[in-house]
């Protein structure tokens, strides 16, 4: 059986413990990676989360995927393909590290934009932050073991905010 979704409170050793996995990652990749992002709930200073670091990895297009697979499977990680969402390129961890879901997107992609302006957008507006972890927190009781019920229940939320995010830019 698989393990429930667990949400807990905020740790203020997460950015600490993303630094340490980024560190790993850029030295694995060198001048492959443009940059290494901390994204997901437990970038958002007081947001209550899955103990799981979101990372994703910028490389400048998707011709260098080929080389950030190489480069990262010999540090350990296993690459695992898009798993349903395009250009964004998931690895399995080495056991030895932190828990954490590793991604690779080229520059300009869709999704990482997206998870960008997202956890900025949360960083800056504690309310709404605040407001995502309760959703969390009900949809983790609701969902339990059904990771994939969970991720779907937030888009939402997170399709809202985004939409509200770019009217008030304009």
């Amino acid at each position: 059986m698989r393990k429930p979704v667990i949400i807990v409170p905020y740790d203020p050793a997460w950015p600490a413990i993303f630094v340490q996995i980024r560190d790993k990652v850029l030295a694995a990749l060198g001048s492959t990676a443009l940059a290494v992002e901390h994204i997901g709930s437990t970038s958002v200073p007081g947001l209550d989360a899955k103990p799981i670091i979101d990372i994703d990895v910028i490389i400048s297009t998707e011709t260098d995927l080929s080389t950030a697979i190489s480069k990262l499977s010999k540090a350990g990680y296993t690459y695992e393909g898009e798993k349903g969402i395009e250009g964004r390129h998931a690895f399995a961890q080495p056991s030895r590290l932190p828990a954490h879901h590793l991604y690779v997107c080229a520059a300009g992609n869709p999704e990482l934009r997206r998870h960008i302006a997202f956890r900025d957008f949360l960083r800056a507006n504690p309310d709404t932050a605040k407001s995502y972890g309760v959703l969390n927190k009900c949809l983790a009781e609701k969902f339990g073991p059904d990771r994939e019920g969970y991720t779907n229940a937030k888009e939402e939320f997170i399709a809202e905010t985004l939409l509200n995010l770019s009217n008030n830019a304009l």
